[in-house]
């Protein structure tokens, strides 16, 4: 039902906005890989796994303990948005995706190692297993008649499956080590400068992508919030495809920039090329799923979420529309990061962030469902199309004109 769809919604966006703790540390951990890598430094790799390990545990320590208090006080995320019995229900869901997350930080070190050793079909594979896995052993469970917490504990199982066996693909076919000792001098300076811009842009992209659910709640209630989640589950589904083809070239950013060094005219070219050819395919993807939404979403979602959902075809066509311009170029992102150049992104969103707060207040208080997805529209246009295009051609050393060209 939409009560406990938007309830469970709201809980997770609440904890979600946990995940900035990531700080940018799964980016980090490819840099010094590939250098290392380079220099065929196997010891120094070993230290960097142990290093990342203990950082990712301190993480998920903090994160435990923030999740605990959240779940004792509800009220300072919901006020009064929520019933008696959705405030007894709201903890227990709270508690248990805490747990989830703190979890999660730790054994994400593994997926880095896999992704910056590009074994990719396993990577992805698991992924999907786990993207499939989860309705599959909830959907019985909806049958049965349980409800919200029984949908988040098989969640909970599934994910500590999937961490088990990327942790002994680690161990037993990548042969990686963990050591715990002397770490190179003055890593730790040039991580925590080069994770900083990182940690900001991880914050902007959570408090844009969360707060409209969280006002909503707070305004609207439980069933706006189920209304605008299924239309905003549709964009983040669109959102992945882009990123699933753009995560792969990561590797391969930061050696043309590595090879070129200081032969900008060659890295331009490279980059440029590469660029293009990654946003042709991610274009052609997504334009398709895109006009399927526009010309299909209103029927798809009547026979999958059922009446009383209309809005949310409106919700997904606004942002999926709105965001294909940054989604097809999202290969950028990591050259910002692959020429230590992010600095901007973080500040420039930083900033914009707080016009998409101010906008998203208003906007879903005044105008609701539809108001919510119209100022996050215009936030994507402004700030990933307008500006991040021309930081890209004047900054980054990447031909824009012959992109769109």
């Amino acid at each position: 039902g939409q009560s406990e769809y938007g309830l469970y919604n709201t809980v997770a966006s609440t904890i979600s906005m946990l995940s900035v703790l990531n700080l940018g540390f799964n980016s980090s951990y490819i840099r010094y890989f590939s250098k290392y890598k380079a220099q065929n430094d196997k010891e120094s790799i070993y230290r960097l796994n142990g290093l990342f390990f203990t950082i990712f545990m301190i993480i998920g320590a903090i994160a435990l303990v923030c999740g605990l208090f959240l779940s004792f006080n509800l009220e300072i995320v919901f006020d009064q948005g929520l019933t008696s019995s959705e405030y007894q229900t709201a903890r227990v869901l709270m508690l248990l995706l805490t747990i989830n997350l703190a979890g999660s930080f730790p054994m994400s070190v593994f997926s880095n190692i896999i992704s910056a050793h590009e074994k990719f079909v396993f990577l992805k594979l698991l992924g999907m297993l786990k993207t499939v896995g989860g309705p599959l052993v909830t959907l019985p469970l909806l049958l049965l008649g349980y409800r919200s917490v029984a949908m988040v504990v098989a969640t909970l199982l599934i994910s500590l499956i999937t961490d088990i066996l990327y942790f002994i693909y680690v161990k037993h076919v990548l042969k990686q080590r963990f050591v715990f000792r002397k770490v190179e001098d003055g890593i730790f300076k040039d991580l925590f400068i080069f994770t900083a811009f990182i940690a900001i842009n991880t914050v902007v992209y959570h408090v844009n992508n969360n707060v409209g659910k969280l006002f909503l709640g707070r305004f609207k209630g439980t069933e706006a919030v189920a209304v605008y989640s299924v239309g905003f589950v549709l964009y983040h589904y669109y959102m992945q495809f882009s990123t699933s083809i753009s995560s792969v070239f990561t590797p391969r950013v930061y050696a043309i920039v590595s090879i070129t060094g200081s032969n900008l005219s060659e890295q331009r070219l490279r980059l440029t090329d590469l660029f293009i050819k990654v946003g042709r395919i991610q274009y052609l993807l997504l334009a398709l799923i895109a006009s399927g939404v526009v010309f299909f979403g209103k029927s798809f979602i009547l026979a999958w979420a059922g009446e009383g959902y209309e809005d949310a075809h409106i919700v997904a066509v606004l942002l999926i529309v709105a965001s294909t311009f940054d989604l097809i170029q999202n290969l950028g992102i990591e050259i910002q990061r692959a020429q230590n150049k992010h600095k901007f992104r973080s500040v420039a969103y930083a900033l914009t962030t707080v016009f998409n707060f101010v906008i998203t207040w208003f906007m879903s208080k005044r105008y609701g469902v539809i108001g919510t997805a119209l100022g996050l529209s215009v936030f994507f246009v402004v700030s990933y199309g307008l500006i991040m295009n021309i930081y890209y051609h004047k900054k980054c050393n990447i031909d824009i004109v012959s992109f769109w060209k």
